[in-house]
């Protein structure tokens, strides 16, 4: 069961975290306890002594653990608050150190988390918490000024604001705390209609979103806000690969191409799946609960909040293990495709920010569309607005990325536009455009042009000419046969002619290369001229034909490409007409839902 589990690997943390904690009195950082990464006590959710504090907290709590009520522990957590109490700044905000300083939205993620444990605790009813419920309060009491005044950088922090305003307005009886989220909150959501966050973020920030929604909503009586996470929730049944890999590969954040699962979900589905009574969640938060190794972090701690509902430690309506039943394992799904994208980008000239935008980015990629496709163990994303457009997982075997380059704009060309092919697959184009810029005329001119110096950036370079512009345009087709086991990639562009490009095949640096013929570009890097491609990984394998080397760079400047992983290259030269066949081992290796069920 994995209530029983999450209670053992906590006990088994809880020695290797104390001995982390910094016993000095001496030191700045006494009572912290040391991120093991930087070699520093911080204060923030995730690596941070308050993460530290939930799992203590929740053992000292707890009948089930082997620390209940144990008084050498119950010290080593005073000591704790009272660190994070000194590192509070004057302001009532936190810095965690390595990115943010003074920041309202990582206080806010610490209040979140802190203010669980406190509810937590009080509800224990032992006298020897006060002291260290007297520290955590006064923390939370001081944070509050900074989180009805303070701002962010990101979509996602707002709705991190407005779930720890709820929570200062339940432990404080803030009204100001109401009136700040209600301010937020009049923002409205940044969704689309298919269920996708502004920031594209399945490995870390979707998550994000969706829990801080699920408190603010109960926090402070705004069930609407449940809708939205609905929609994310729900999407998600289709980005996540057979292993429990969640889909990355298109992120607009951190963890763009990066290895996530899906255990920072668990808590909004089985929160979701009791609140509807819903079979999909409630397999979902199985899956989720599948990958969960430890309790997680402070703002969401799942051992905190099984504690504080009991419920939460499942099952949802159906016996352990029934999640392969109600889970998608076979499907075709375009995300966002009937979103109307292009109309919103039009509107944002009259937003009046004219494309500037500090400390944050607009992220104009929002509801670019996504194709995926699963059969079993093979699972295929088709995707718009990033570095690459094709990814496959097949089995073990991953081919994490296919993504085109090009020296007309040097750097990645992102395909931009998603159709559905006649007969069955998918259409791909992007298109670049490069031009110069001629002398700005004389009327135009500042007083520097007629100086003794004419410093470049105090030319009014918008008010130039465009000159010869061309236009590099790309189309991909992409299409499956063979009942999927064969995928064919035809690249199209015409002009301008004589462009050097580069297509490049990312597999994961776990396999290997058996076959084809190559020239080494480096570690891990190859160049691939012909024959058939071969790369295998635990049984299962991936073939490619259509090799070809046009030119001989090795690379390509302003793409770079990513680091740990195989990396073959063709090289290629526009006109375009080419064709991959990607052809796929038989009887891919089952995944998650279905070892599952076994």
């Amino acid at each position: 069961m994995l209530y029983e589990r999450l209670v053992v690997k906590n006990d088994e943390s809880i020695e290797s975290s104390l001995s982390r904690q910094v016993m000095e009195p001496e030191s700045r950082y006494y009572g912290g306890t040391v991120d093991p990464g930087t070699g520093i006590a911080w204060v923030n959710h995730t690596s941070g002594t308050p993460s530290e504090m939930c799992n203590w907290g929740t053992a000292l709590v707890n009948p089930d653990s082997a620390y209940y009520r144990n008084e050498a522990l119950l010290q080593r957590l005073r000591l704790a608050a009272e660190f994070v109490l000194r590192a509070q700044h004057d302001d009532g905000s936190i810095s965690p150190g390595w990115t943010n300083y003074h920041s309202p939205p990582d206080t806010a993620f610490v209040v979140v988390g802190y203010s669980q444990l406190y509810e937590l605790l009080e509800r224990a009813q032992w006298a020897p918490l006060q002291p260290v419920l007297d520290s955590m309060k006064r923390f939370l009491e001081r944070a509050l000024p900074a989180l009805v005044t303070g701002g962010c950088h990101t979509p996602n922090h707002r709705w991190v604001l407005c779930a720890a305003l709820g929570w200062l307005h339940r432990l404080l009886g803030s009204e100001d705390a109401v009136r700040r989220a209600g301010e937020w909150l009049a923002e409205g959501m940044d969704i689309t209609p298919d269920g996708e966050w502004t920031e594209r973020s399945n490995g870390i920030y979707s998550a994000v979103s969706d829990i801080m929604l699920i408190y603010a909503a109960r926090l402070l009586g705004r069930p609407e806000l449940l809708e939205p996470v609905r929609l994310n929730l729900r999407m998600m049944v289709y980005l996540v690969h057979p292993s429990g890999e969640i889909v990355t590969d298109y992120s607009g954040r951190q963890d763009l191409g990066h290895f996530h699962d899906l255990s920072p979900y668990y808590l909004p589905y089985a929160m979701l799946a009791l609140e509807d009574r819903d079979p999909l969640l409630a397999g979902m938060a199985e899956l989720a609960g599948a990958a969960l190794d430890g309790p997680g972090v402070a703002s969401v701690n799942v051992l905190v909040r099984m504690l504080l509902e009991p419920e939460l430690r499942g099952p949802f309506g159906a016996a352990e293990g029934d999640a392969a039943a109600v889970v998608p394992t076979r499907y075709e799904k375009v995300l966002n495709g009937e979103f109307l994208r292009g109309g919103y980008l039009r509107e944002m000239e009259g937003a009046g920010h004219h494309g500037r935008i500090f400390h944050s980015r607009l992220h104009t990629d929002f509801g670019a569309p996504v194709a995926r496709i699963r059969d079993g163990g093979t699972s295929v994303t088709l995707m718009t607005e990033t570095p690459s457009f094709f990814a496959l997982r097949h089995g073990a075997a991953r081919l994490l990325a296919v993504q085109l380059s090009s020296y007309f704009s040097p750097g990645y060309v992102p395909m931009q536009e998603m159709a559905l092919a006649g007969g069955g697959g998918y259409r791909l184009s992007a298109e670049q455009r490069k031009g110069y810029y001629g002398p700005v005329r004389g009327e135009q001119l500042p007083a520097s042009a007629g100086s003794k110096i004419s410093p470049w950036y105090l030319l009014p370079h918008h008010a130039r000419e465009l000159t010869h512009e061309q236009v590099f345009r790309v189309g991909v087709e992409a299409r499956s046969a063979e009942e999927g086991s064969v995928w064919t990639l035809h690249l199209s562009a015409d002009e301008p002619q004589d462009v050097m490009t580069q297509l490049s095949f990312v597999f994961g640096g776990e396999g290997e290369l058996v076959s084809g013929e190559r020239l080494e570009a480096g570690p891990d890097r190859w160049l691939w001229s012909g024959g058939t491609l071969r790369y295998e990984c635990g049984g299962d394998w991936i073939e490619l034909e259509g090799g070809e080397l046009a030119h001989l760079s090795k690379s390509v400047r302003d793409a770079n490409l990513p680091s740990g992983c195989t990396v073959v290259s063709i090289n290629l030269m526009t006109p375009l007409d080419k064709r991959i066949t990607i052809r796929l081992s038989p009887n891919a290796s089952g995944g998650l839902a279905e070892q599952l069920a076994q």
